[in-house]
């Protein structure tokens, strides 16, 4: 892939912002809904370029990138949360995320979302736990919901919803699946 850089992420906290629990989180859209990451977790987002598709996957992995010589691969969250595939438009972006795996490794995934809105300042107290009902996403998912604006955001728990460990176990059942699949034919 050769998308450009949309934002270089530059992580730092003034000390306003540590001393009050205040936390910065990028928003974006999937539909009609507003989610927001963690801002340490984002390295960057880039425009949607062509992907290349990987065999046996489960159907929201949506295929790889290249990005600057390392193979990234790209979940599309919409089909993560059990919705449709994302409609690719203009203003579809890659949000590329940093993820700490076991022995201090960094692993590096690249999310599709509609449209990237902004990075906002969210103090702790304005955090409310995840309902266990009423989303169209997964409960563990979720880190909590805040009130921005007026309107409701999903904070998600990245690590949870990029986890290797589940994908990769998806991933298996569908090869099983499909071997059985031709076995019985």
């Amino acid at each position: 892939m050769t998308g450009q850089s949309l934002v270089k992420v530059q992580h730092s906290m003034s000390a306003a912002q540590a001393q009050h629990g205040s936390t910065q989180y990028l928003t974006f859209t999937l539909g009609a809904e507003m989610f927001a990451i963690g801002i340490l977790h984002i390295k960057e987002i880039i425009e949607y370029g062509t992907l290349t598709a990987v065999p046996m996957m489960p159907g929201f992995v949506r295929g790889v990138i290249n990005l600057r010589g390392a193979v990234v691969p790209v979940i599309d969250l919409s089909s993560r949360f059990g919705g449709a595939a994302s409609e690719i438009t203009r203003r579809t972006c890659i949000v590329i995320v940093e993820l700490q795996g076991a022995v201090g490794e960094t692993r590096v995934l690249g999310a599709i979302v509609d449209m990237v809105s902004a990075v906002l300042e969210i103090d702790g107290a304005d955090i409310e736990p995840a309902p266990s009902f009423g989303t169209r996403v997964r409960h563990d998912f979720i880190a909590g919901m805040a009130k921005v604006d007026g309107r409701f955001v999903i904070l998600l728990d990245v690590e949870q919803v990029l986890s290797l460990h589940e994908m990769a176990a998806l991933a298996g059942a569908q090869e099983t699946m499909a071997v059985a699949a031709l076995a019985a034919a």
